[in-house]
C-alpha cells in the first residue's frame, strides 16, 4: 500500500493506462495533478492556450493513434465550461477522450462560491458519461472507468470532475497495473445464416455497392472492404468524412457518396439495387435523411457494431450487428463460393468509365490560372504536390466541404474532420494532435481564415513542443458558406460575412514559427514543399478568391425559392 494524493493517484492511474500525452492548461484547482505530472516522466505534458483546442488535439491524438486523448482543465468554472464545444464535437464523432477537470470543494458547492457551476450536469448531455468523484480513495477506480467507457462501442468521450478536496485528501492505494482485459468488446462475427443471406443478396445483385463507413476507417481495414468489392465485383463508396476508409488508388473506389460528395459515387448510391453499408448509419451527411440520396428500392444490408443504428433512417433487408471488418471477411469468404453475374460486371464496368472520365474531368477543368486563386486551381494543386503519405485535418465551412472529396487519400488515416458537428476551428488544433500520434507522416491542416483566427493562439504551443504541421489558410476574407447563403438566398444584403486578418504568414513568423504566403498556385505549390521541409510548425497563407463561393445546403433554403 502507497499512501498518496488523490492527484497523485489520478496521475498514477494515467500511467497504468498507459497514457502517452496530457493535453491541459494549469490553474489553481488541479494543482496535485499538475505537481505529480511533474514528476512523471513517461507521460508528455502540452501545455495548451485554450481548452477548446486541447480538446481538439486530444481527439486528433485519439482518432489517429487509437487511444484514448486526454484532456486536462486545470480550473473549475470557467477553464471546463470552454471544455463544452471540443467534448460536443468528439461526441458527435465518437472520438475516445478521457476529459479531467477540477471542481469546486465538496463544502462550497451550492453556496455560490467562486467560479461555481453544476459540471455534473453540464457535460452530461454531450459525453458518453460524465463522473464526480466523491472521495480520493476512489480516484483510480474512476480513472479506469473513464477509460473503459471512452473506449466501448460505440466510442465516445466521458468527463471526470475531480473536487478540490478530492485531489487534496490522502488514501492508501494498491499498486496500480495496466488493467489488460477489461476493455469490453462489442458484436464479432456474424451468425453464419445471416452471411449466407447476405452473400446471396449480393451475388444476386444487378446493381451492387458498399458503402464504407467509420467502421472500416477507424479500425485501418480499407484493404478488407477492397478484397470483399473485388470478390463481388461492386463498385465501393465512402460516407462522408471517411474518404480515406479505402484507398485512392483502387479501381472500385468511387469516392465520397452524399449531397456533398461526387456525382460517380452519388449516382451508385442512388440507383443500386443493392446496397451493403459496413460500418456506418447512413445518417444525416450521407443522406439528408432523403430517398433524393439513396435508392428508395434498394435492398439494404446493414451492418453496425451499434445495433441501435441499424435501420433507424431507412428500412433495410438485413441488418446484421457486427464487427464491420469481421463480417467484411465473413462475406468475402462466403462470396467465394458463390457465382458472379454477368449484369452486375457490366454495372461495373460502366461505373469505372465513368470514374476515369470524372477524375480526368476534374484535372481538365481545374483553373489553375484565373488570380485570385480558384478553389478548383487550388484542390488540383494539393492533388499534385501533397505526399502520398500526408495526414490531411479540415475544418467545416465550404471550401473544406469540397475539399473532402477533391483530395485523394492514399493510406487509412489521412482524412481527419469535424464530421457531424460541423465545427470552423477544429482543424489546425486537431493537426497537432495527429502529428503527435503519427510523428512520421506530413500532417497538413486545411482551414478557412475565420477558422485559423479563432485558434491562432496554439501556434505556441506548436514552437514551444516543436509538433511541425503545416497549415493551409485558405483565405478569403469572409464566413464563405454564410457569404455564399446571404448572396444566393438573402439578395446579397451581407452582415457579419466580411472579416479581416492580420498577414498569417507573418504572424506565424512573430510565433517562432515558419510563415510563407502565395498569391498564385505555384507559389503554394513552391510554399508547401518548403513547409514540409522546413522543420518548423508552418503556416502557409493562400489568397483564395473571395467571389468563388458555394451553397452547399440549398435544401435549409428551398422556402426562399431560388
Amino acid at each position: 500500500m502507497t499512501k498518496l494524493t488523490g492527484g497523485q493517484a489520478a496521475v498514477e492511474a494515467l500511467k497504468a493506462e498507459r497514457t502517452e500525452f496530457v493535453f491541459g492548461l494549469i490553474g489553481s484547482a488541479t494543482m496535485e495533478m499538475f505537481d505529480a505530472l511533474y514528476h512523471e516522466k513517461k507521460i508528455n505534458f502540452i501545455g495548451i492556450h485554450d481548452e477548446r483546442t486541447g480538446t481538439h488535439m486530444a481527439d486528433g491524438y485519439a482518432r489517429a493513434s487509437g487511444n484514448a486523448g486526454v484532456v486536462l482543465a486545470g480550473q473549475n468554472g470557467p477553464g471546463t465550461t470552454n471544455l463544452v464545444t471540443g467534448l460536443a464535437q468528439a461526441k458527435a464523432a465518437y472520438t475516445p477522450i478521457v476529459s479531467i477537470a477540477g471542481a469546486l470543494a465538496t463544502g462550497h458547492v451550492y453556496r455560490d462560491a467562486f467560479q461555481e457551476v453544476d459540471q455534473q450536469a453540464l457535460f452530461t448531455p454531450i459525453t458518453k458519461k460524465t463522473w464526480t468523484a466523491t472521495s480520493a480513495d476512489r480516484v483510480p477506480e474512476m480513472v479506469r472507468e473513464a477509460f473503459r467507457v471512452a473506449h466501448a462501442p460505440r466510442k465516445g468521450p466521458v468527463q471526470l470532475n475531480l473536487p478540490r478536496d478530492v485531489l487534496s485528501g490522502q488514501a492508501d492505494y494498491e499498486p496500480m497495473q495496466h488493467p489488460q482485459n477489461y476493455r469490453p468488446v462489442g458484436a464479432t462475427a456474424a451468425p453464419e445464416a445471416a452471411i449466407a443471406q447476405a452473400a446471396q443478396l449480393l451475388a444476386g445483385a444487378a446493381r451492387p455497392v458498399i458503402i464504407a463507413g467509420g467502421g472500416i476507417k477507424n479500425t485501418g481495414t480499407g484493404d478488407k472492404a477492397m478484397a470483399l468489392a473485388e470478390v463481388f465485383n461492386a463498385p465501393v463508396v465512402s460516407s462522408p468524412g471517411h474518404g480515406d476508409a479505402v484507398p485512392f488508388g483502387h479501381p472500385l473506389n468511387a469516392g465520397q457518396m452524399g449531397p456533398r460528395g461526387n456525382v460517380v459515387a452519388s449516382r451508385l448510391v442512388k440507383e443500386a439495387d443493392v446496397i451493403l453499408a459496413l460500418g456506418t448509419r447512413i445518417g444525416f451527411n450521407a443522406t439528408f435523411y432523403s430517398y433524393d440520396n439513396i435508392n428508395r428500392d434498394a435492398k439494404i444490408i446493414h451492418v453496425e457494431q451499434e445495433p441501435t443504428a441499424i435501420g433507424r433512417y431507412f428500412p433495410v433487408e438485413m441488418g446484421i450487428w457486427g464487427d464491420a471488418p469481421t463480417v467484411t471477411d465473413q462475406l468475402r469468404l462466403a462470396g467465394e463460393k458463390l457465382a458472379r453475374r454477368a449484369e452486375a460486371d457490366a454495372w461495373t464496368q460502366t461505373y469505372k468509365a465513368e470514374r476515369a472520365a470524372y477524375l480526368a474531368k476534374r484535372d481538365a477543368d481545374a483553373d489553375t490560372d484565373k488570380l485570385p486563386i480558384q478553389p478548383s486551381g487550388l484542390f488540383k494543386t494539393l492533388r499534385d504536390v501533397l505526399p502520398q503519405n500526408a495526414a490531411i485535418t479540415m475544418d467545416a465551412g465550404t471550401l473544406c466541404l469540397q475539399a473532402t472529396d477533391a483530395l485523394n487519400y492514399w493510406e487509412p488515416k489521412s482524412l481527419f474532420t469535424p464530421l457531424d458537428f460541423g465545427l470552423v476551428g477544429f482543424s489546425f488544433a486537431a493537426g497537432l494532435g495527429v502529428k503527435l500520434a503519427m510523428p512520421e507522416r506530413p500532417v497538413v491542416s486545411l482551414m478557412g481564415d475565420g477558422g485559423f483566427g479563432m485558434t491562432v493562439s496554439e501556434l505556441s504551443t506548436a514552437v514551444d513542443c516543436g509538433i511541425n504541421s503545416v497549415t493551409v489558410v485558405m483565405n478569403n476574407g469572409c464566413w464563405g458558406a454564410e457569404k455564399a447563403y446571404q448572396r444566393d438566398f438573402f439578395g446579397g444584403r451581407y452582415i457579419g460575412a466580411d472579416i479581416s486578418s492580420p498577414p498569417f504568414d507573418k504572424l506565424a513568423d512573430l510565433y517562432g514559427a515558419k510563415g510563407y504566403r502565395a498569391q498564385t498556385l505555384p507559389e503554394m505549390a513552391e510554399a508547401i514543399e518548403a513547409a514540409l521541409a522546413c522543420g518548423k510548425p508552418a503556416v502557409i497563407d493562400v489568397q483564395v478568391d473571395p467571389a468563388a463561393l458555394y451553397s452547399f445546403r440549398r435544401d435549409s433554403f428551398k422556402h426562399r425559392g431560388g
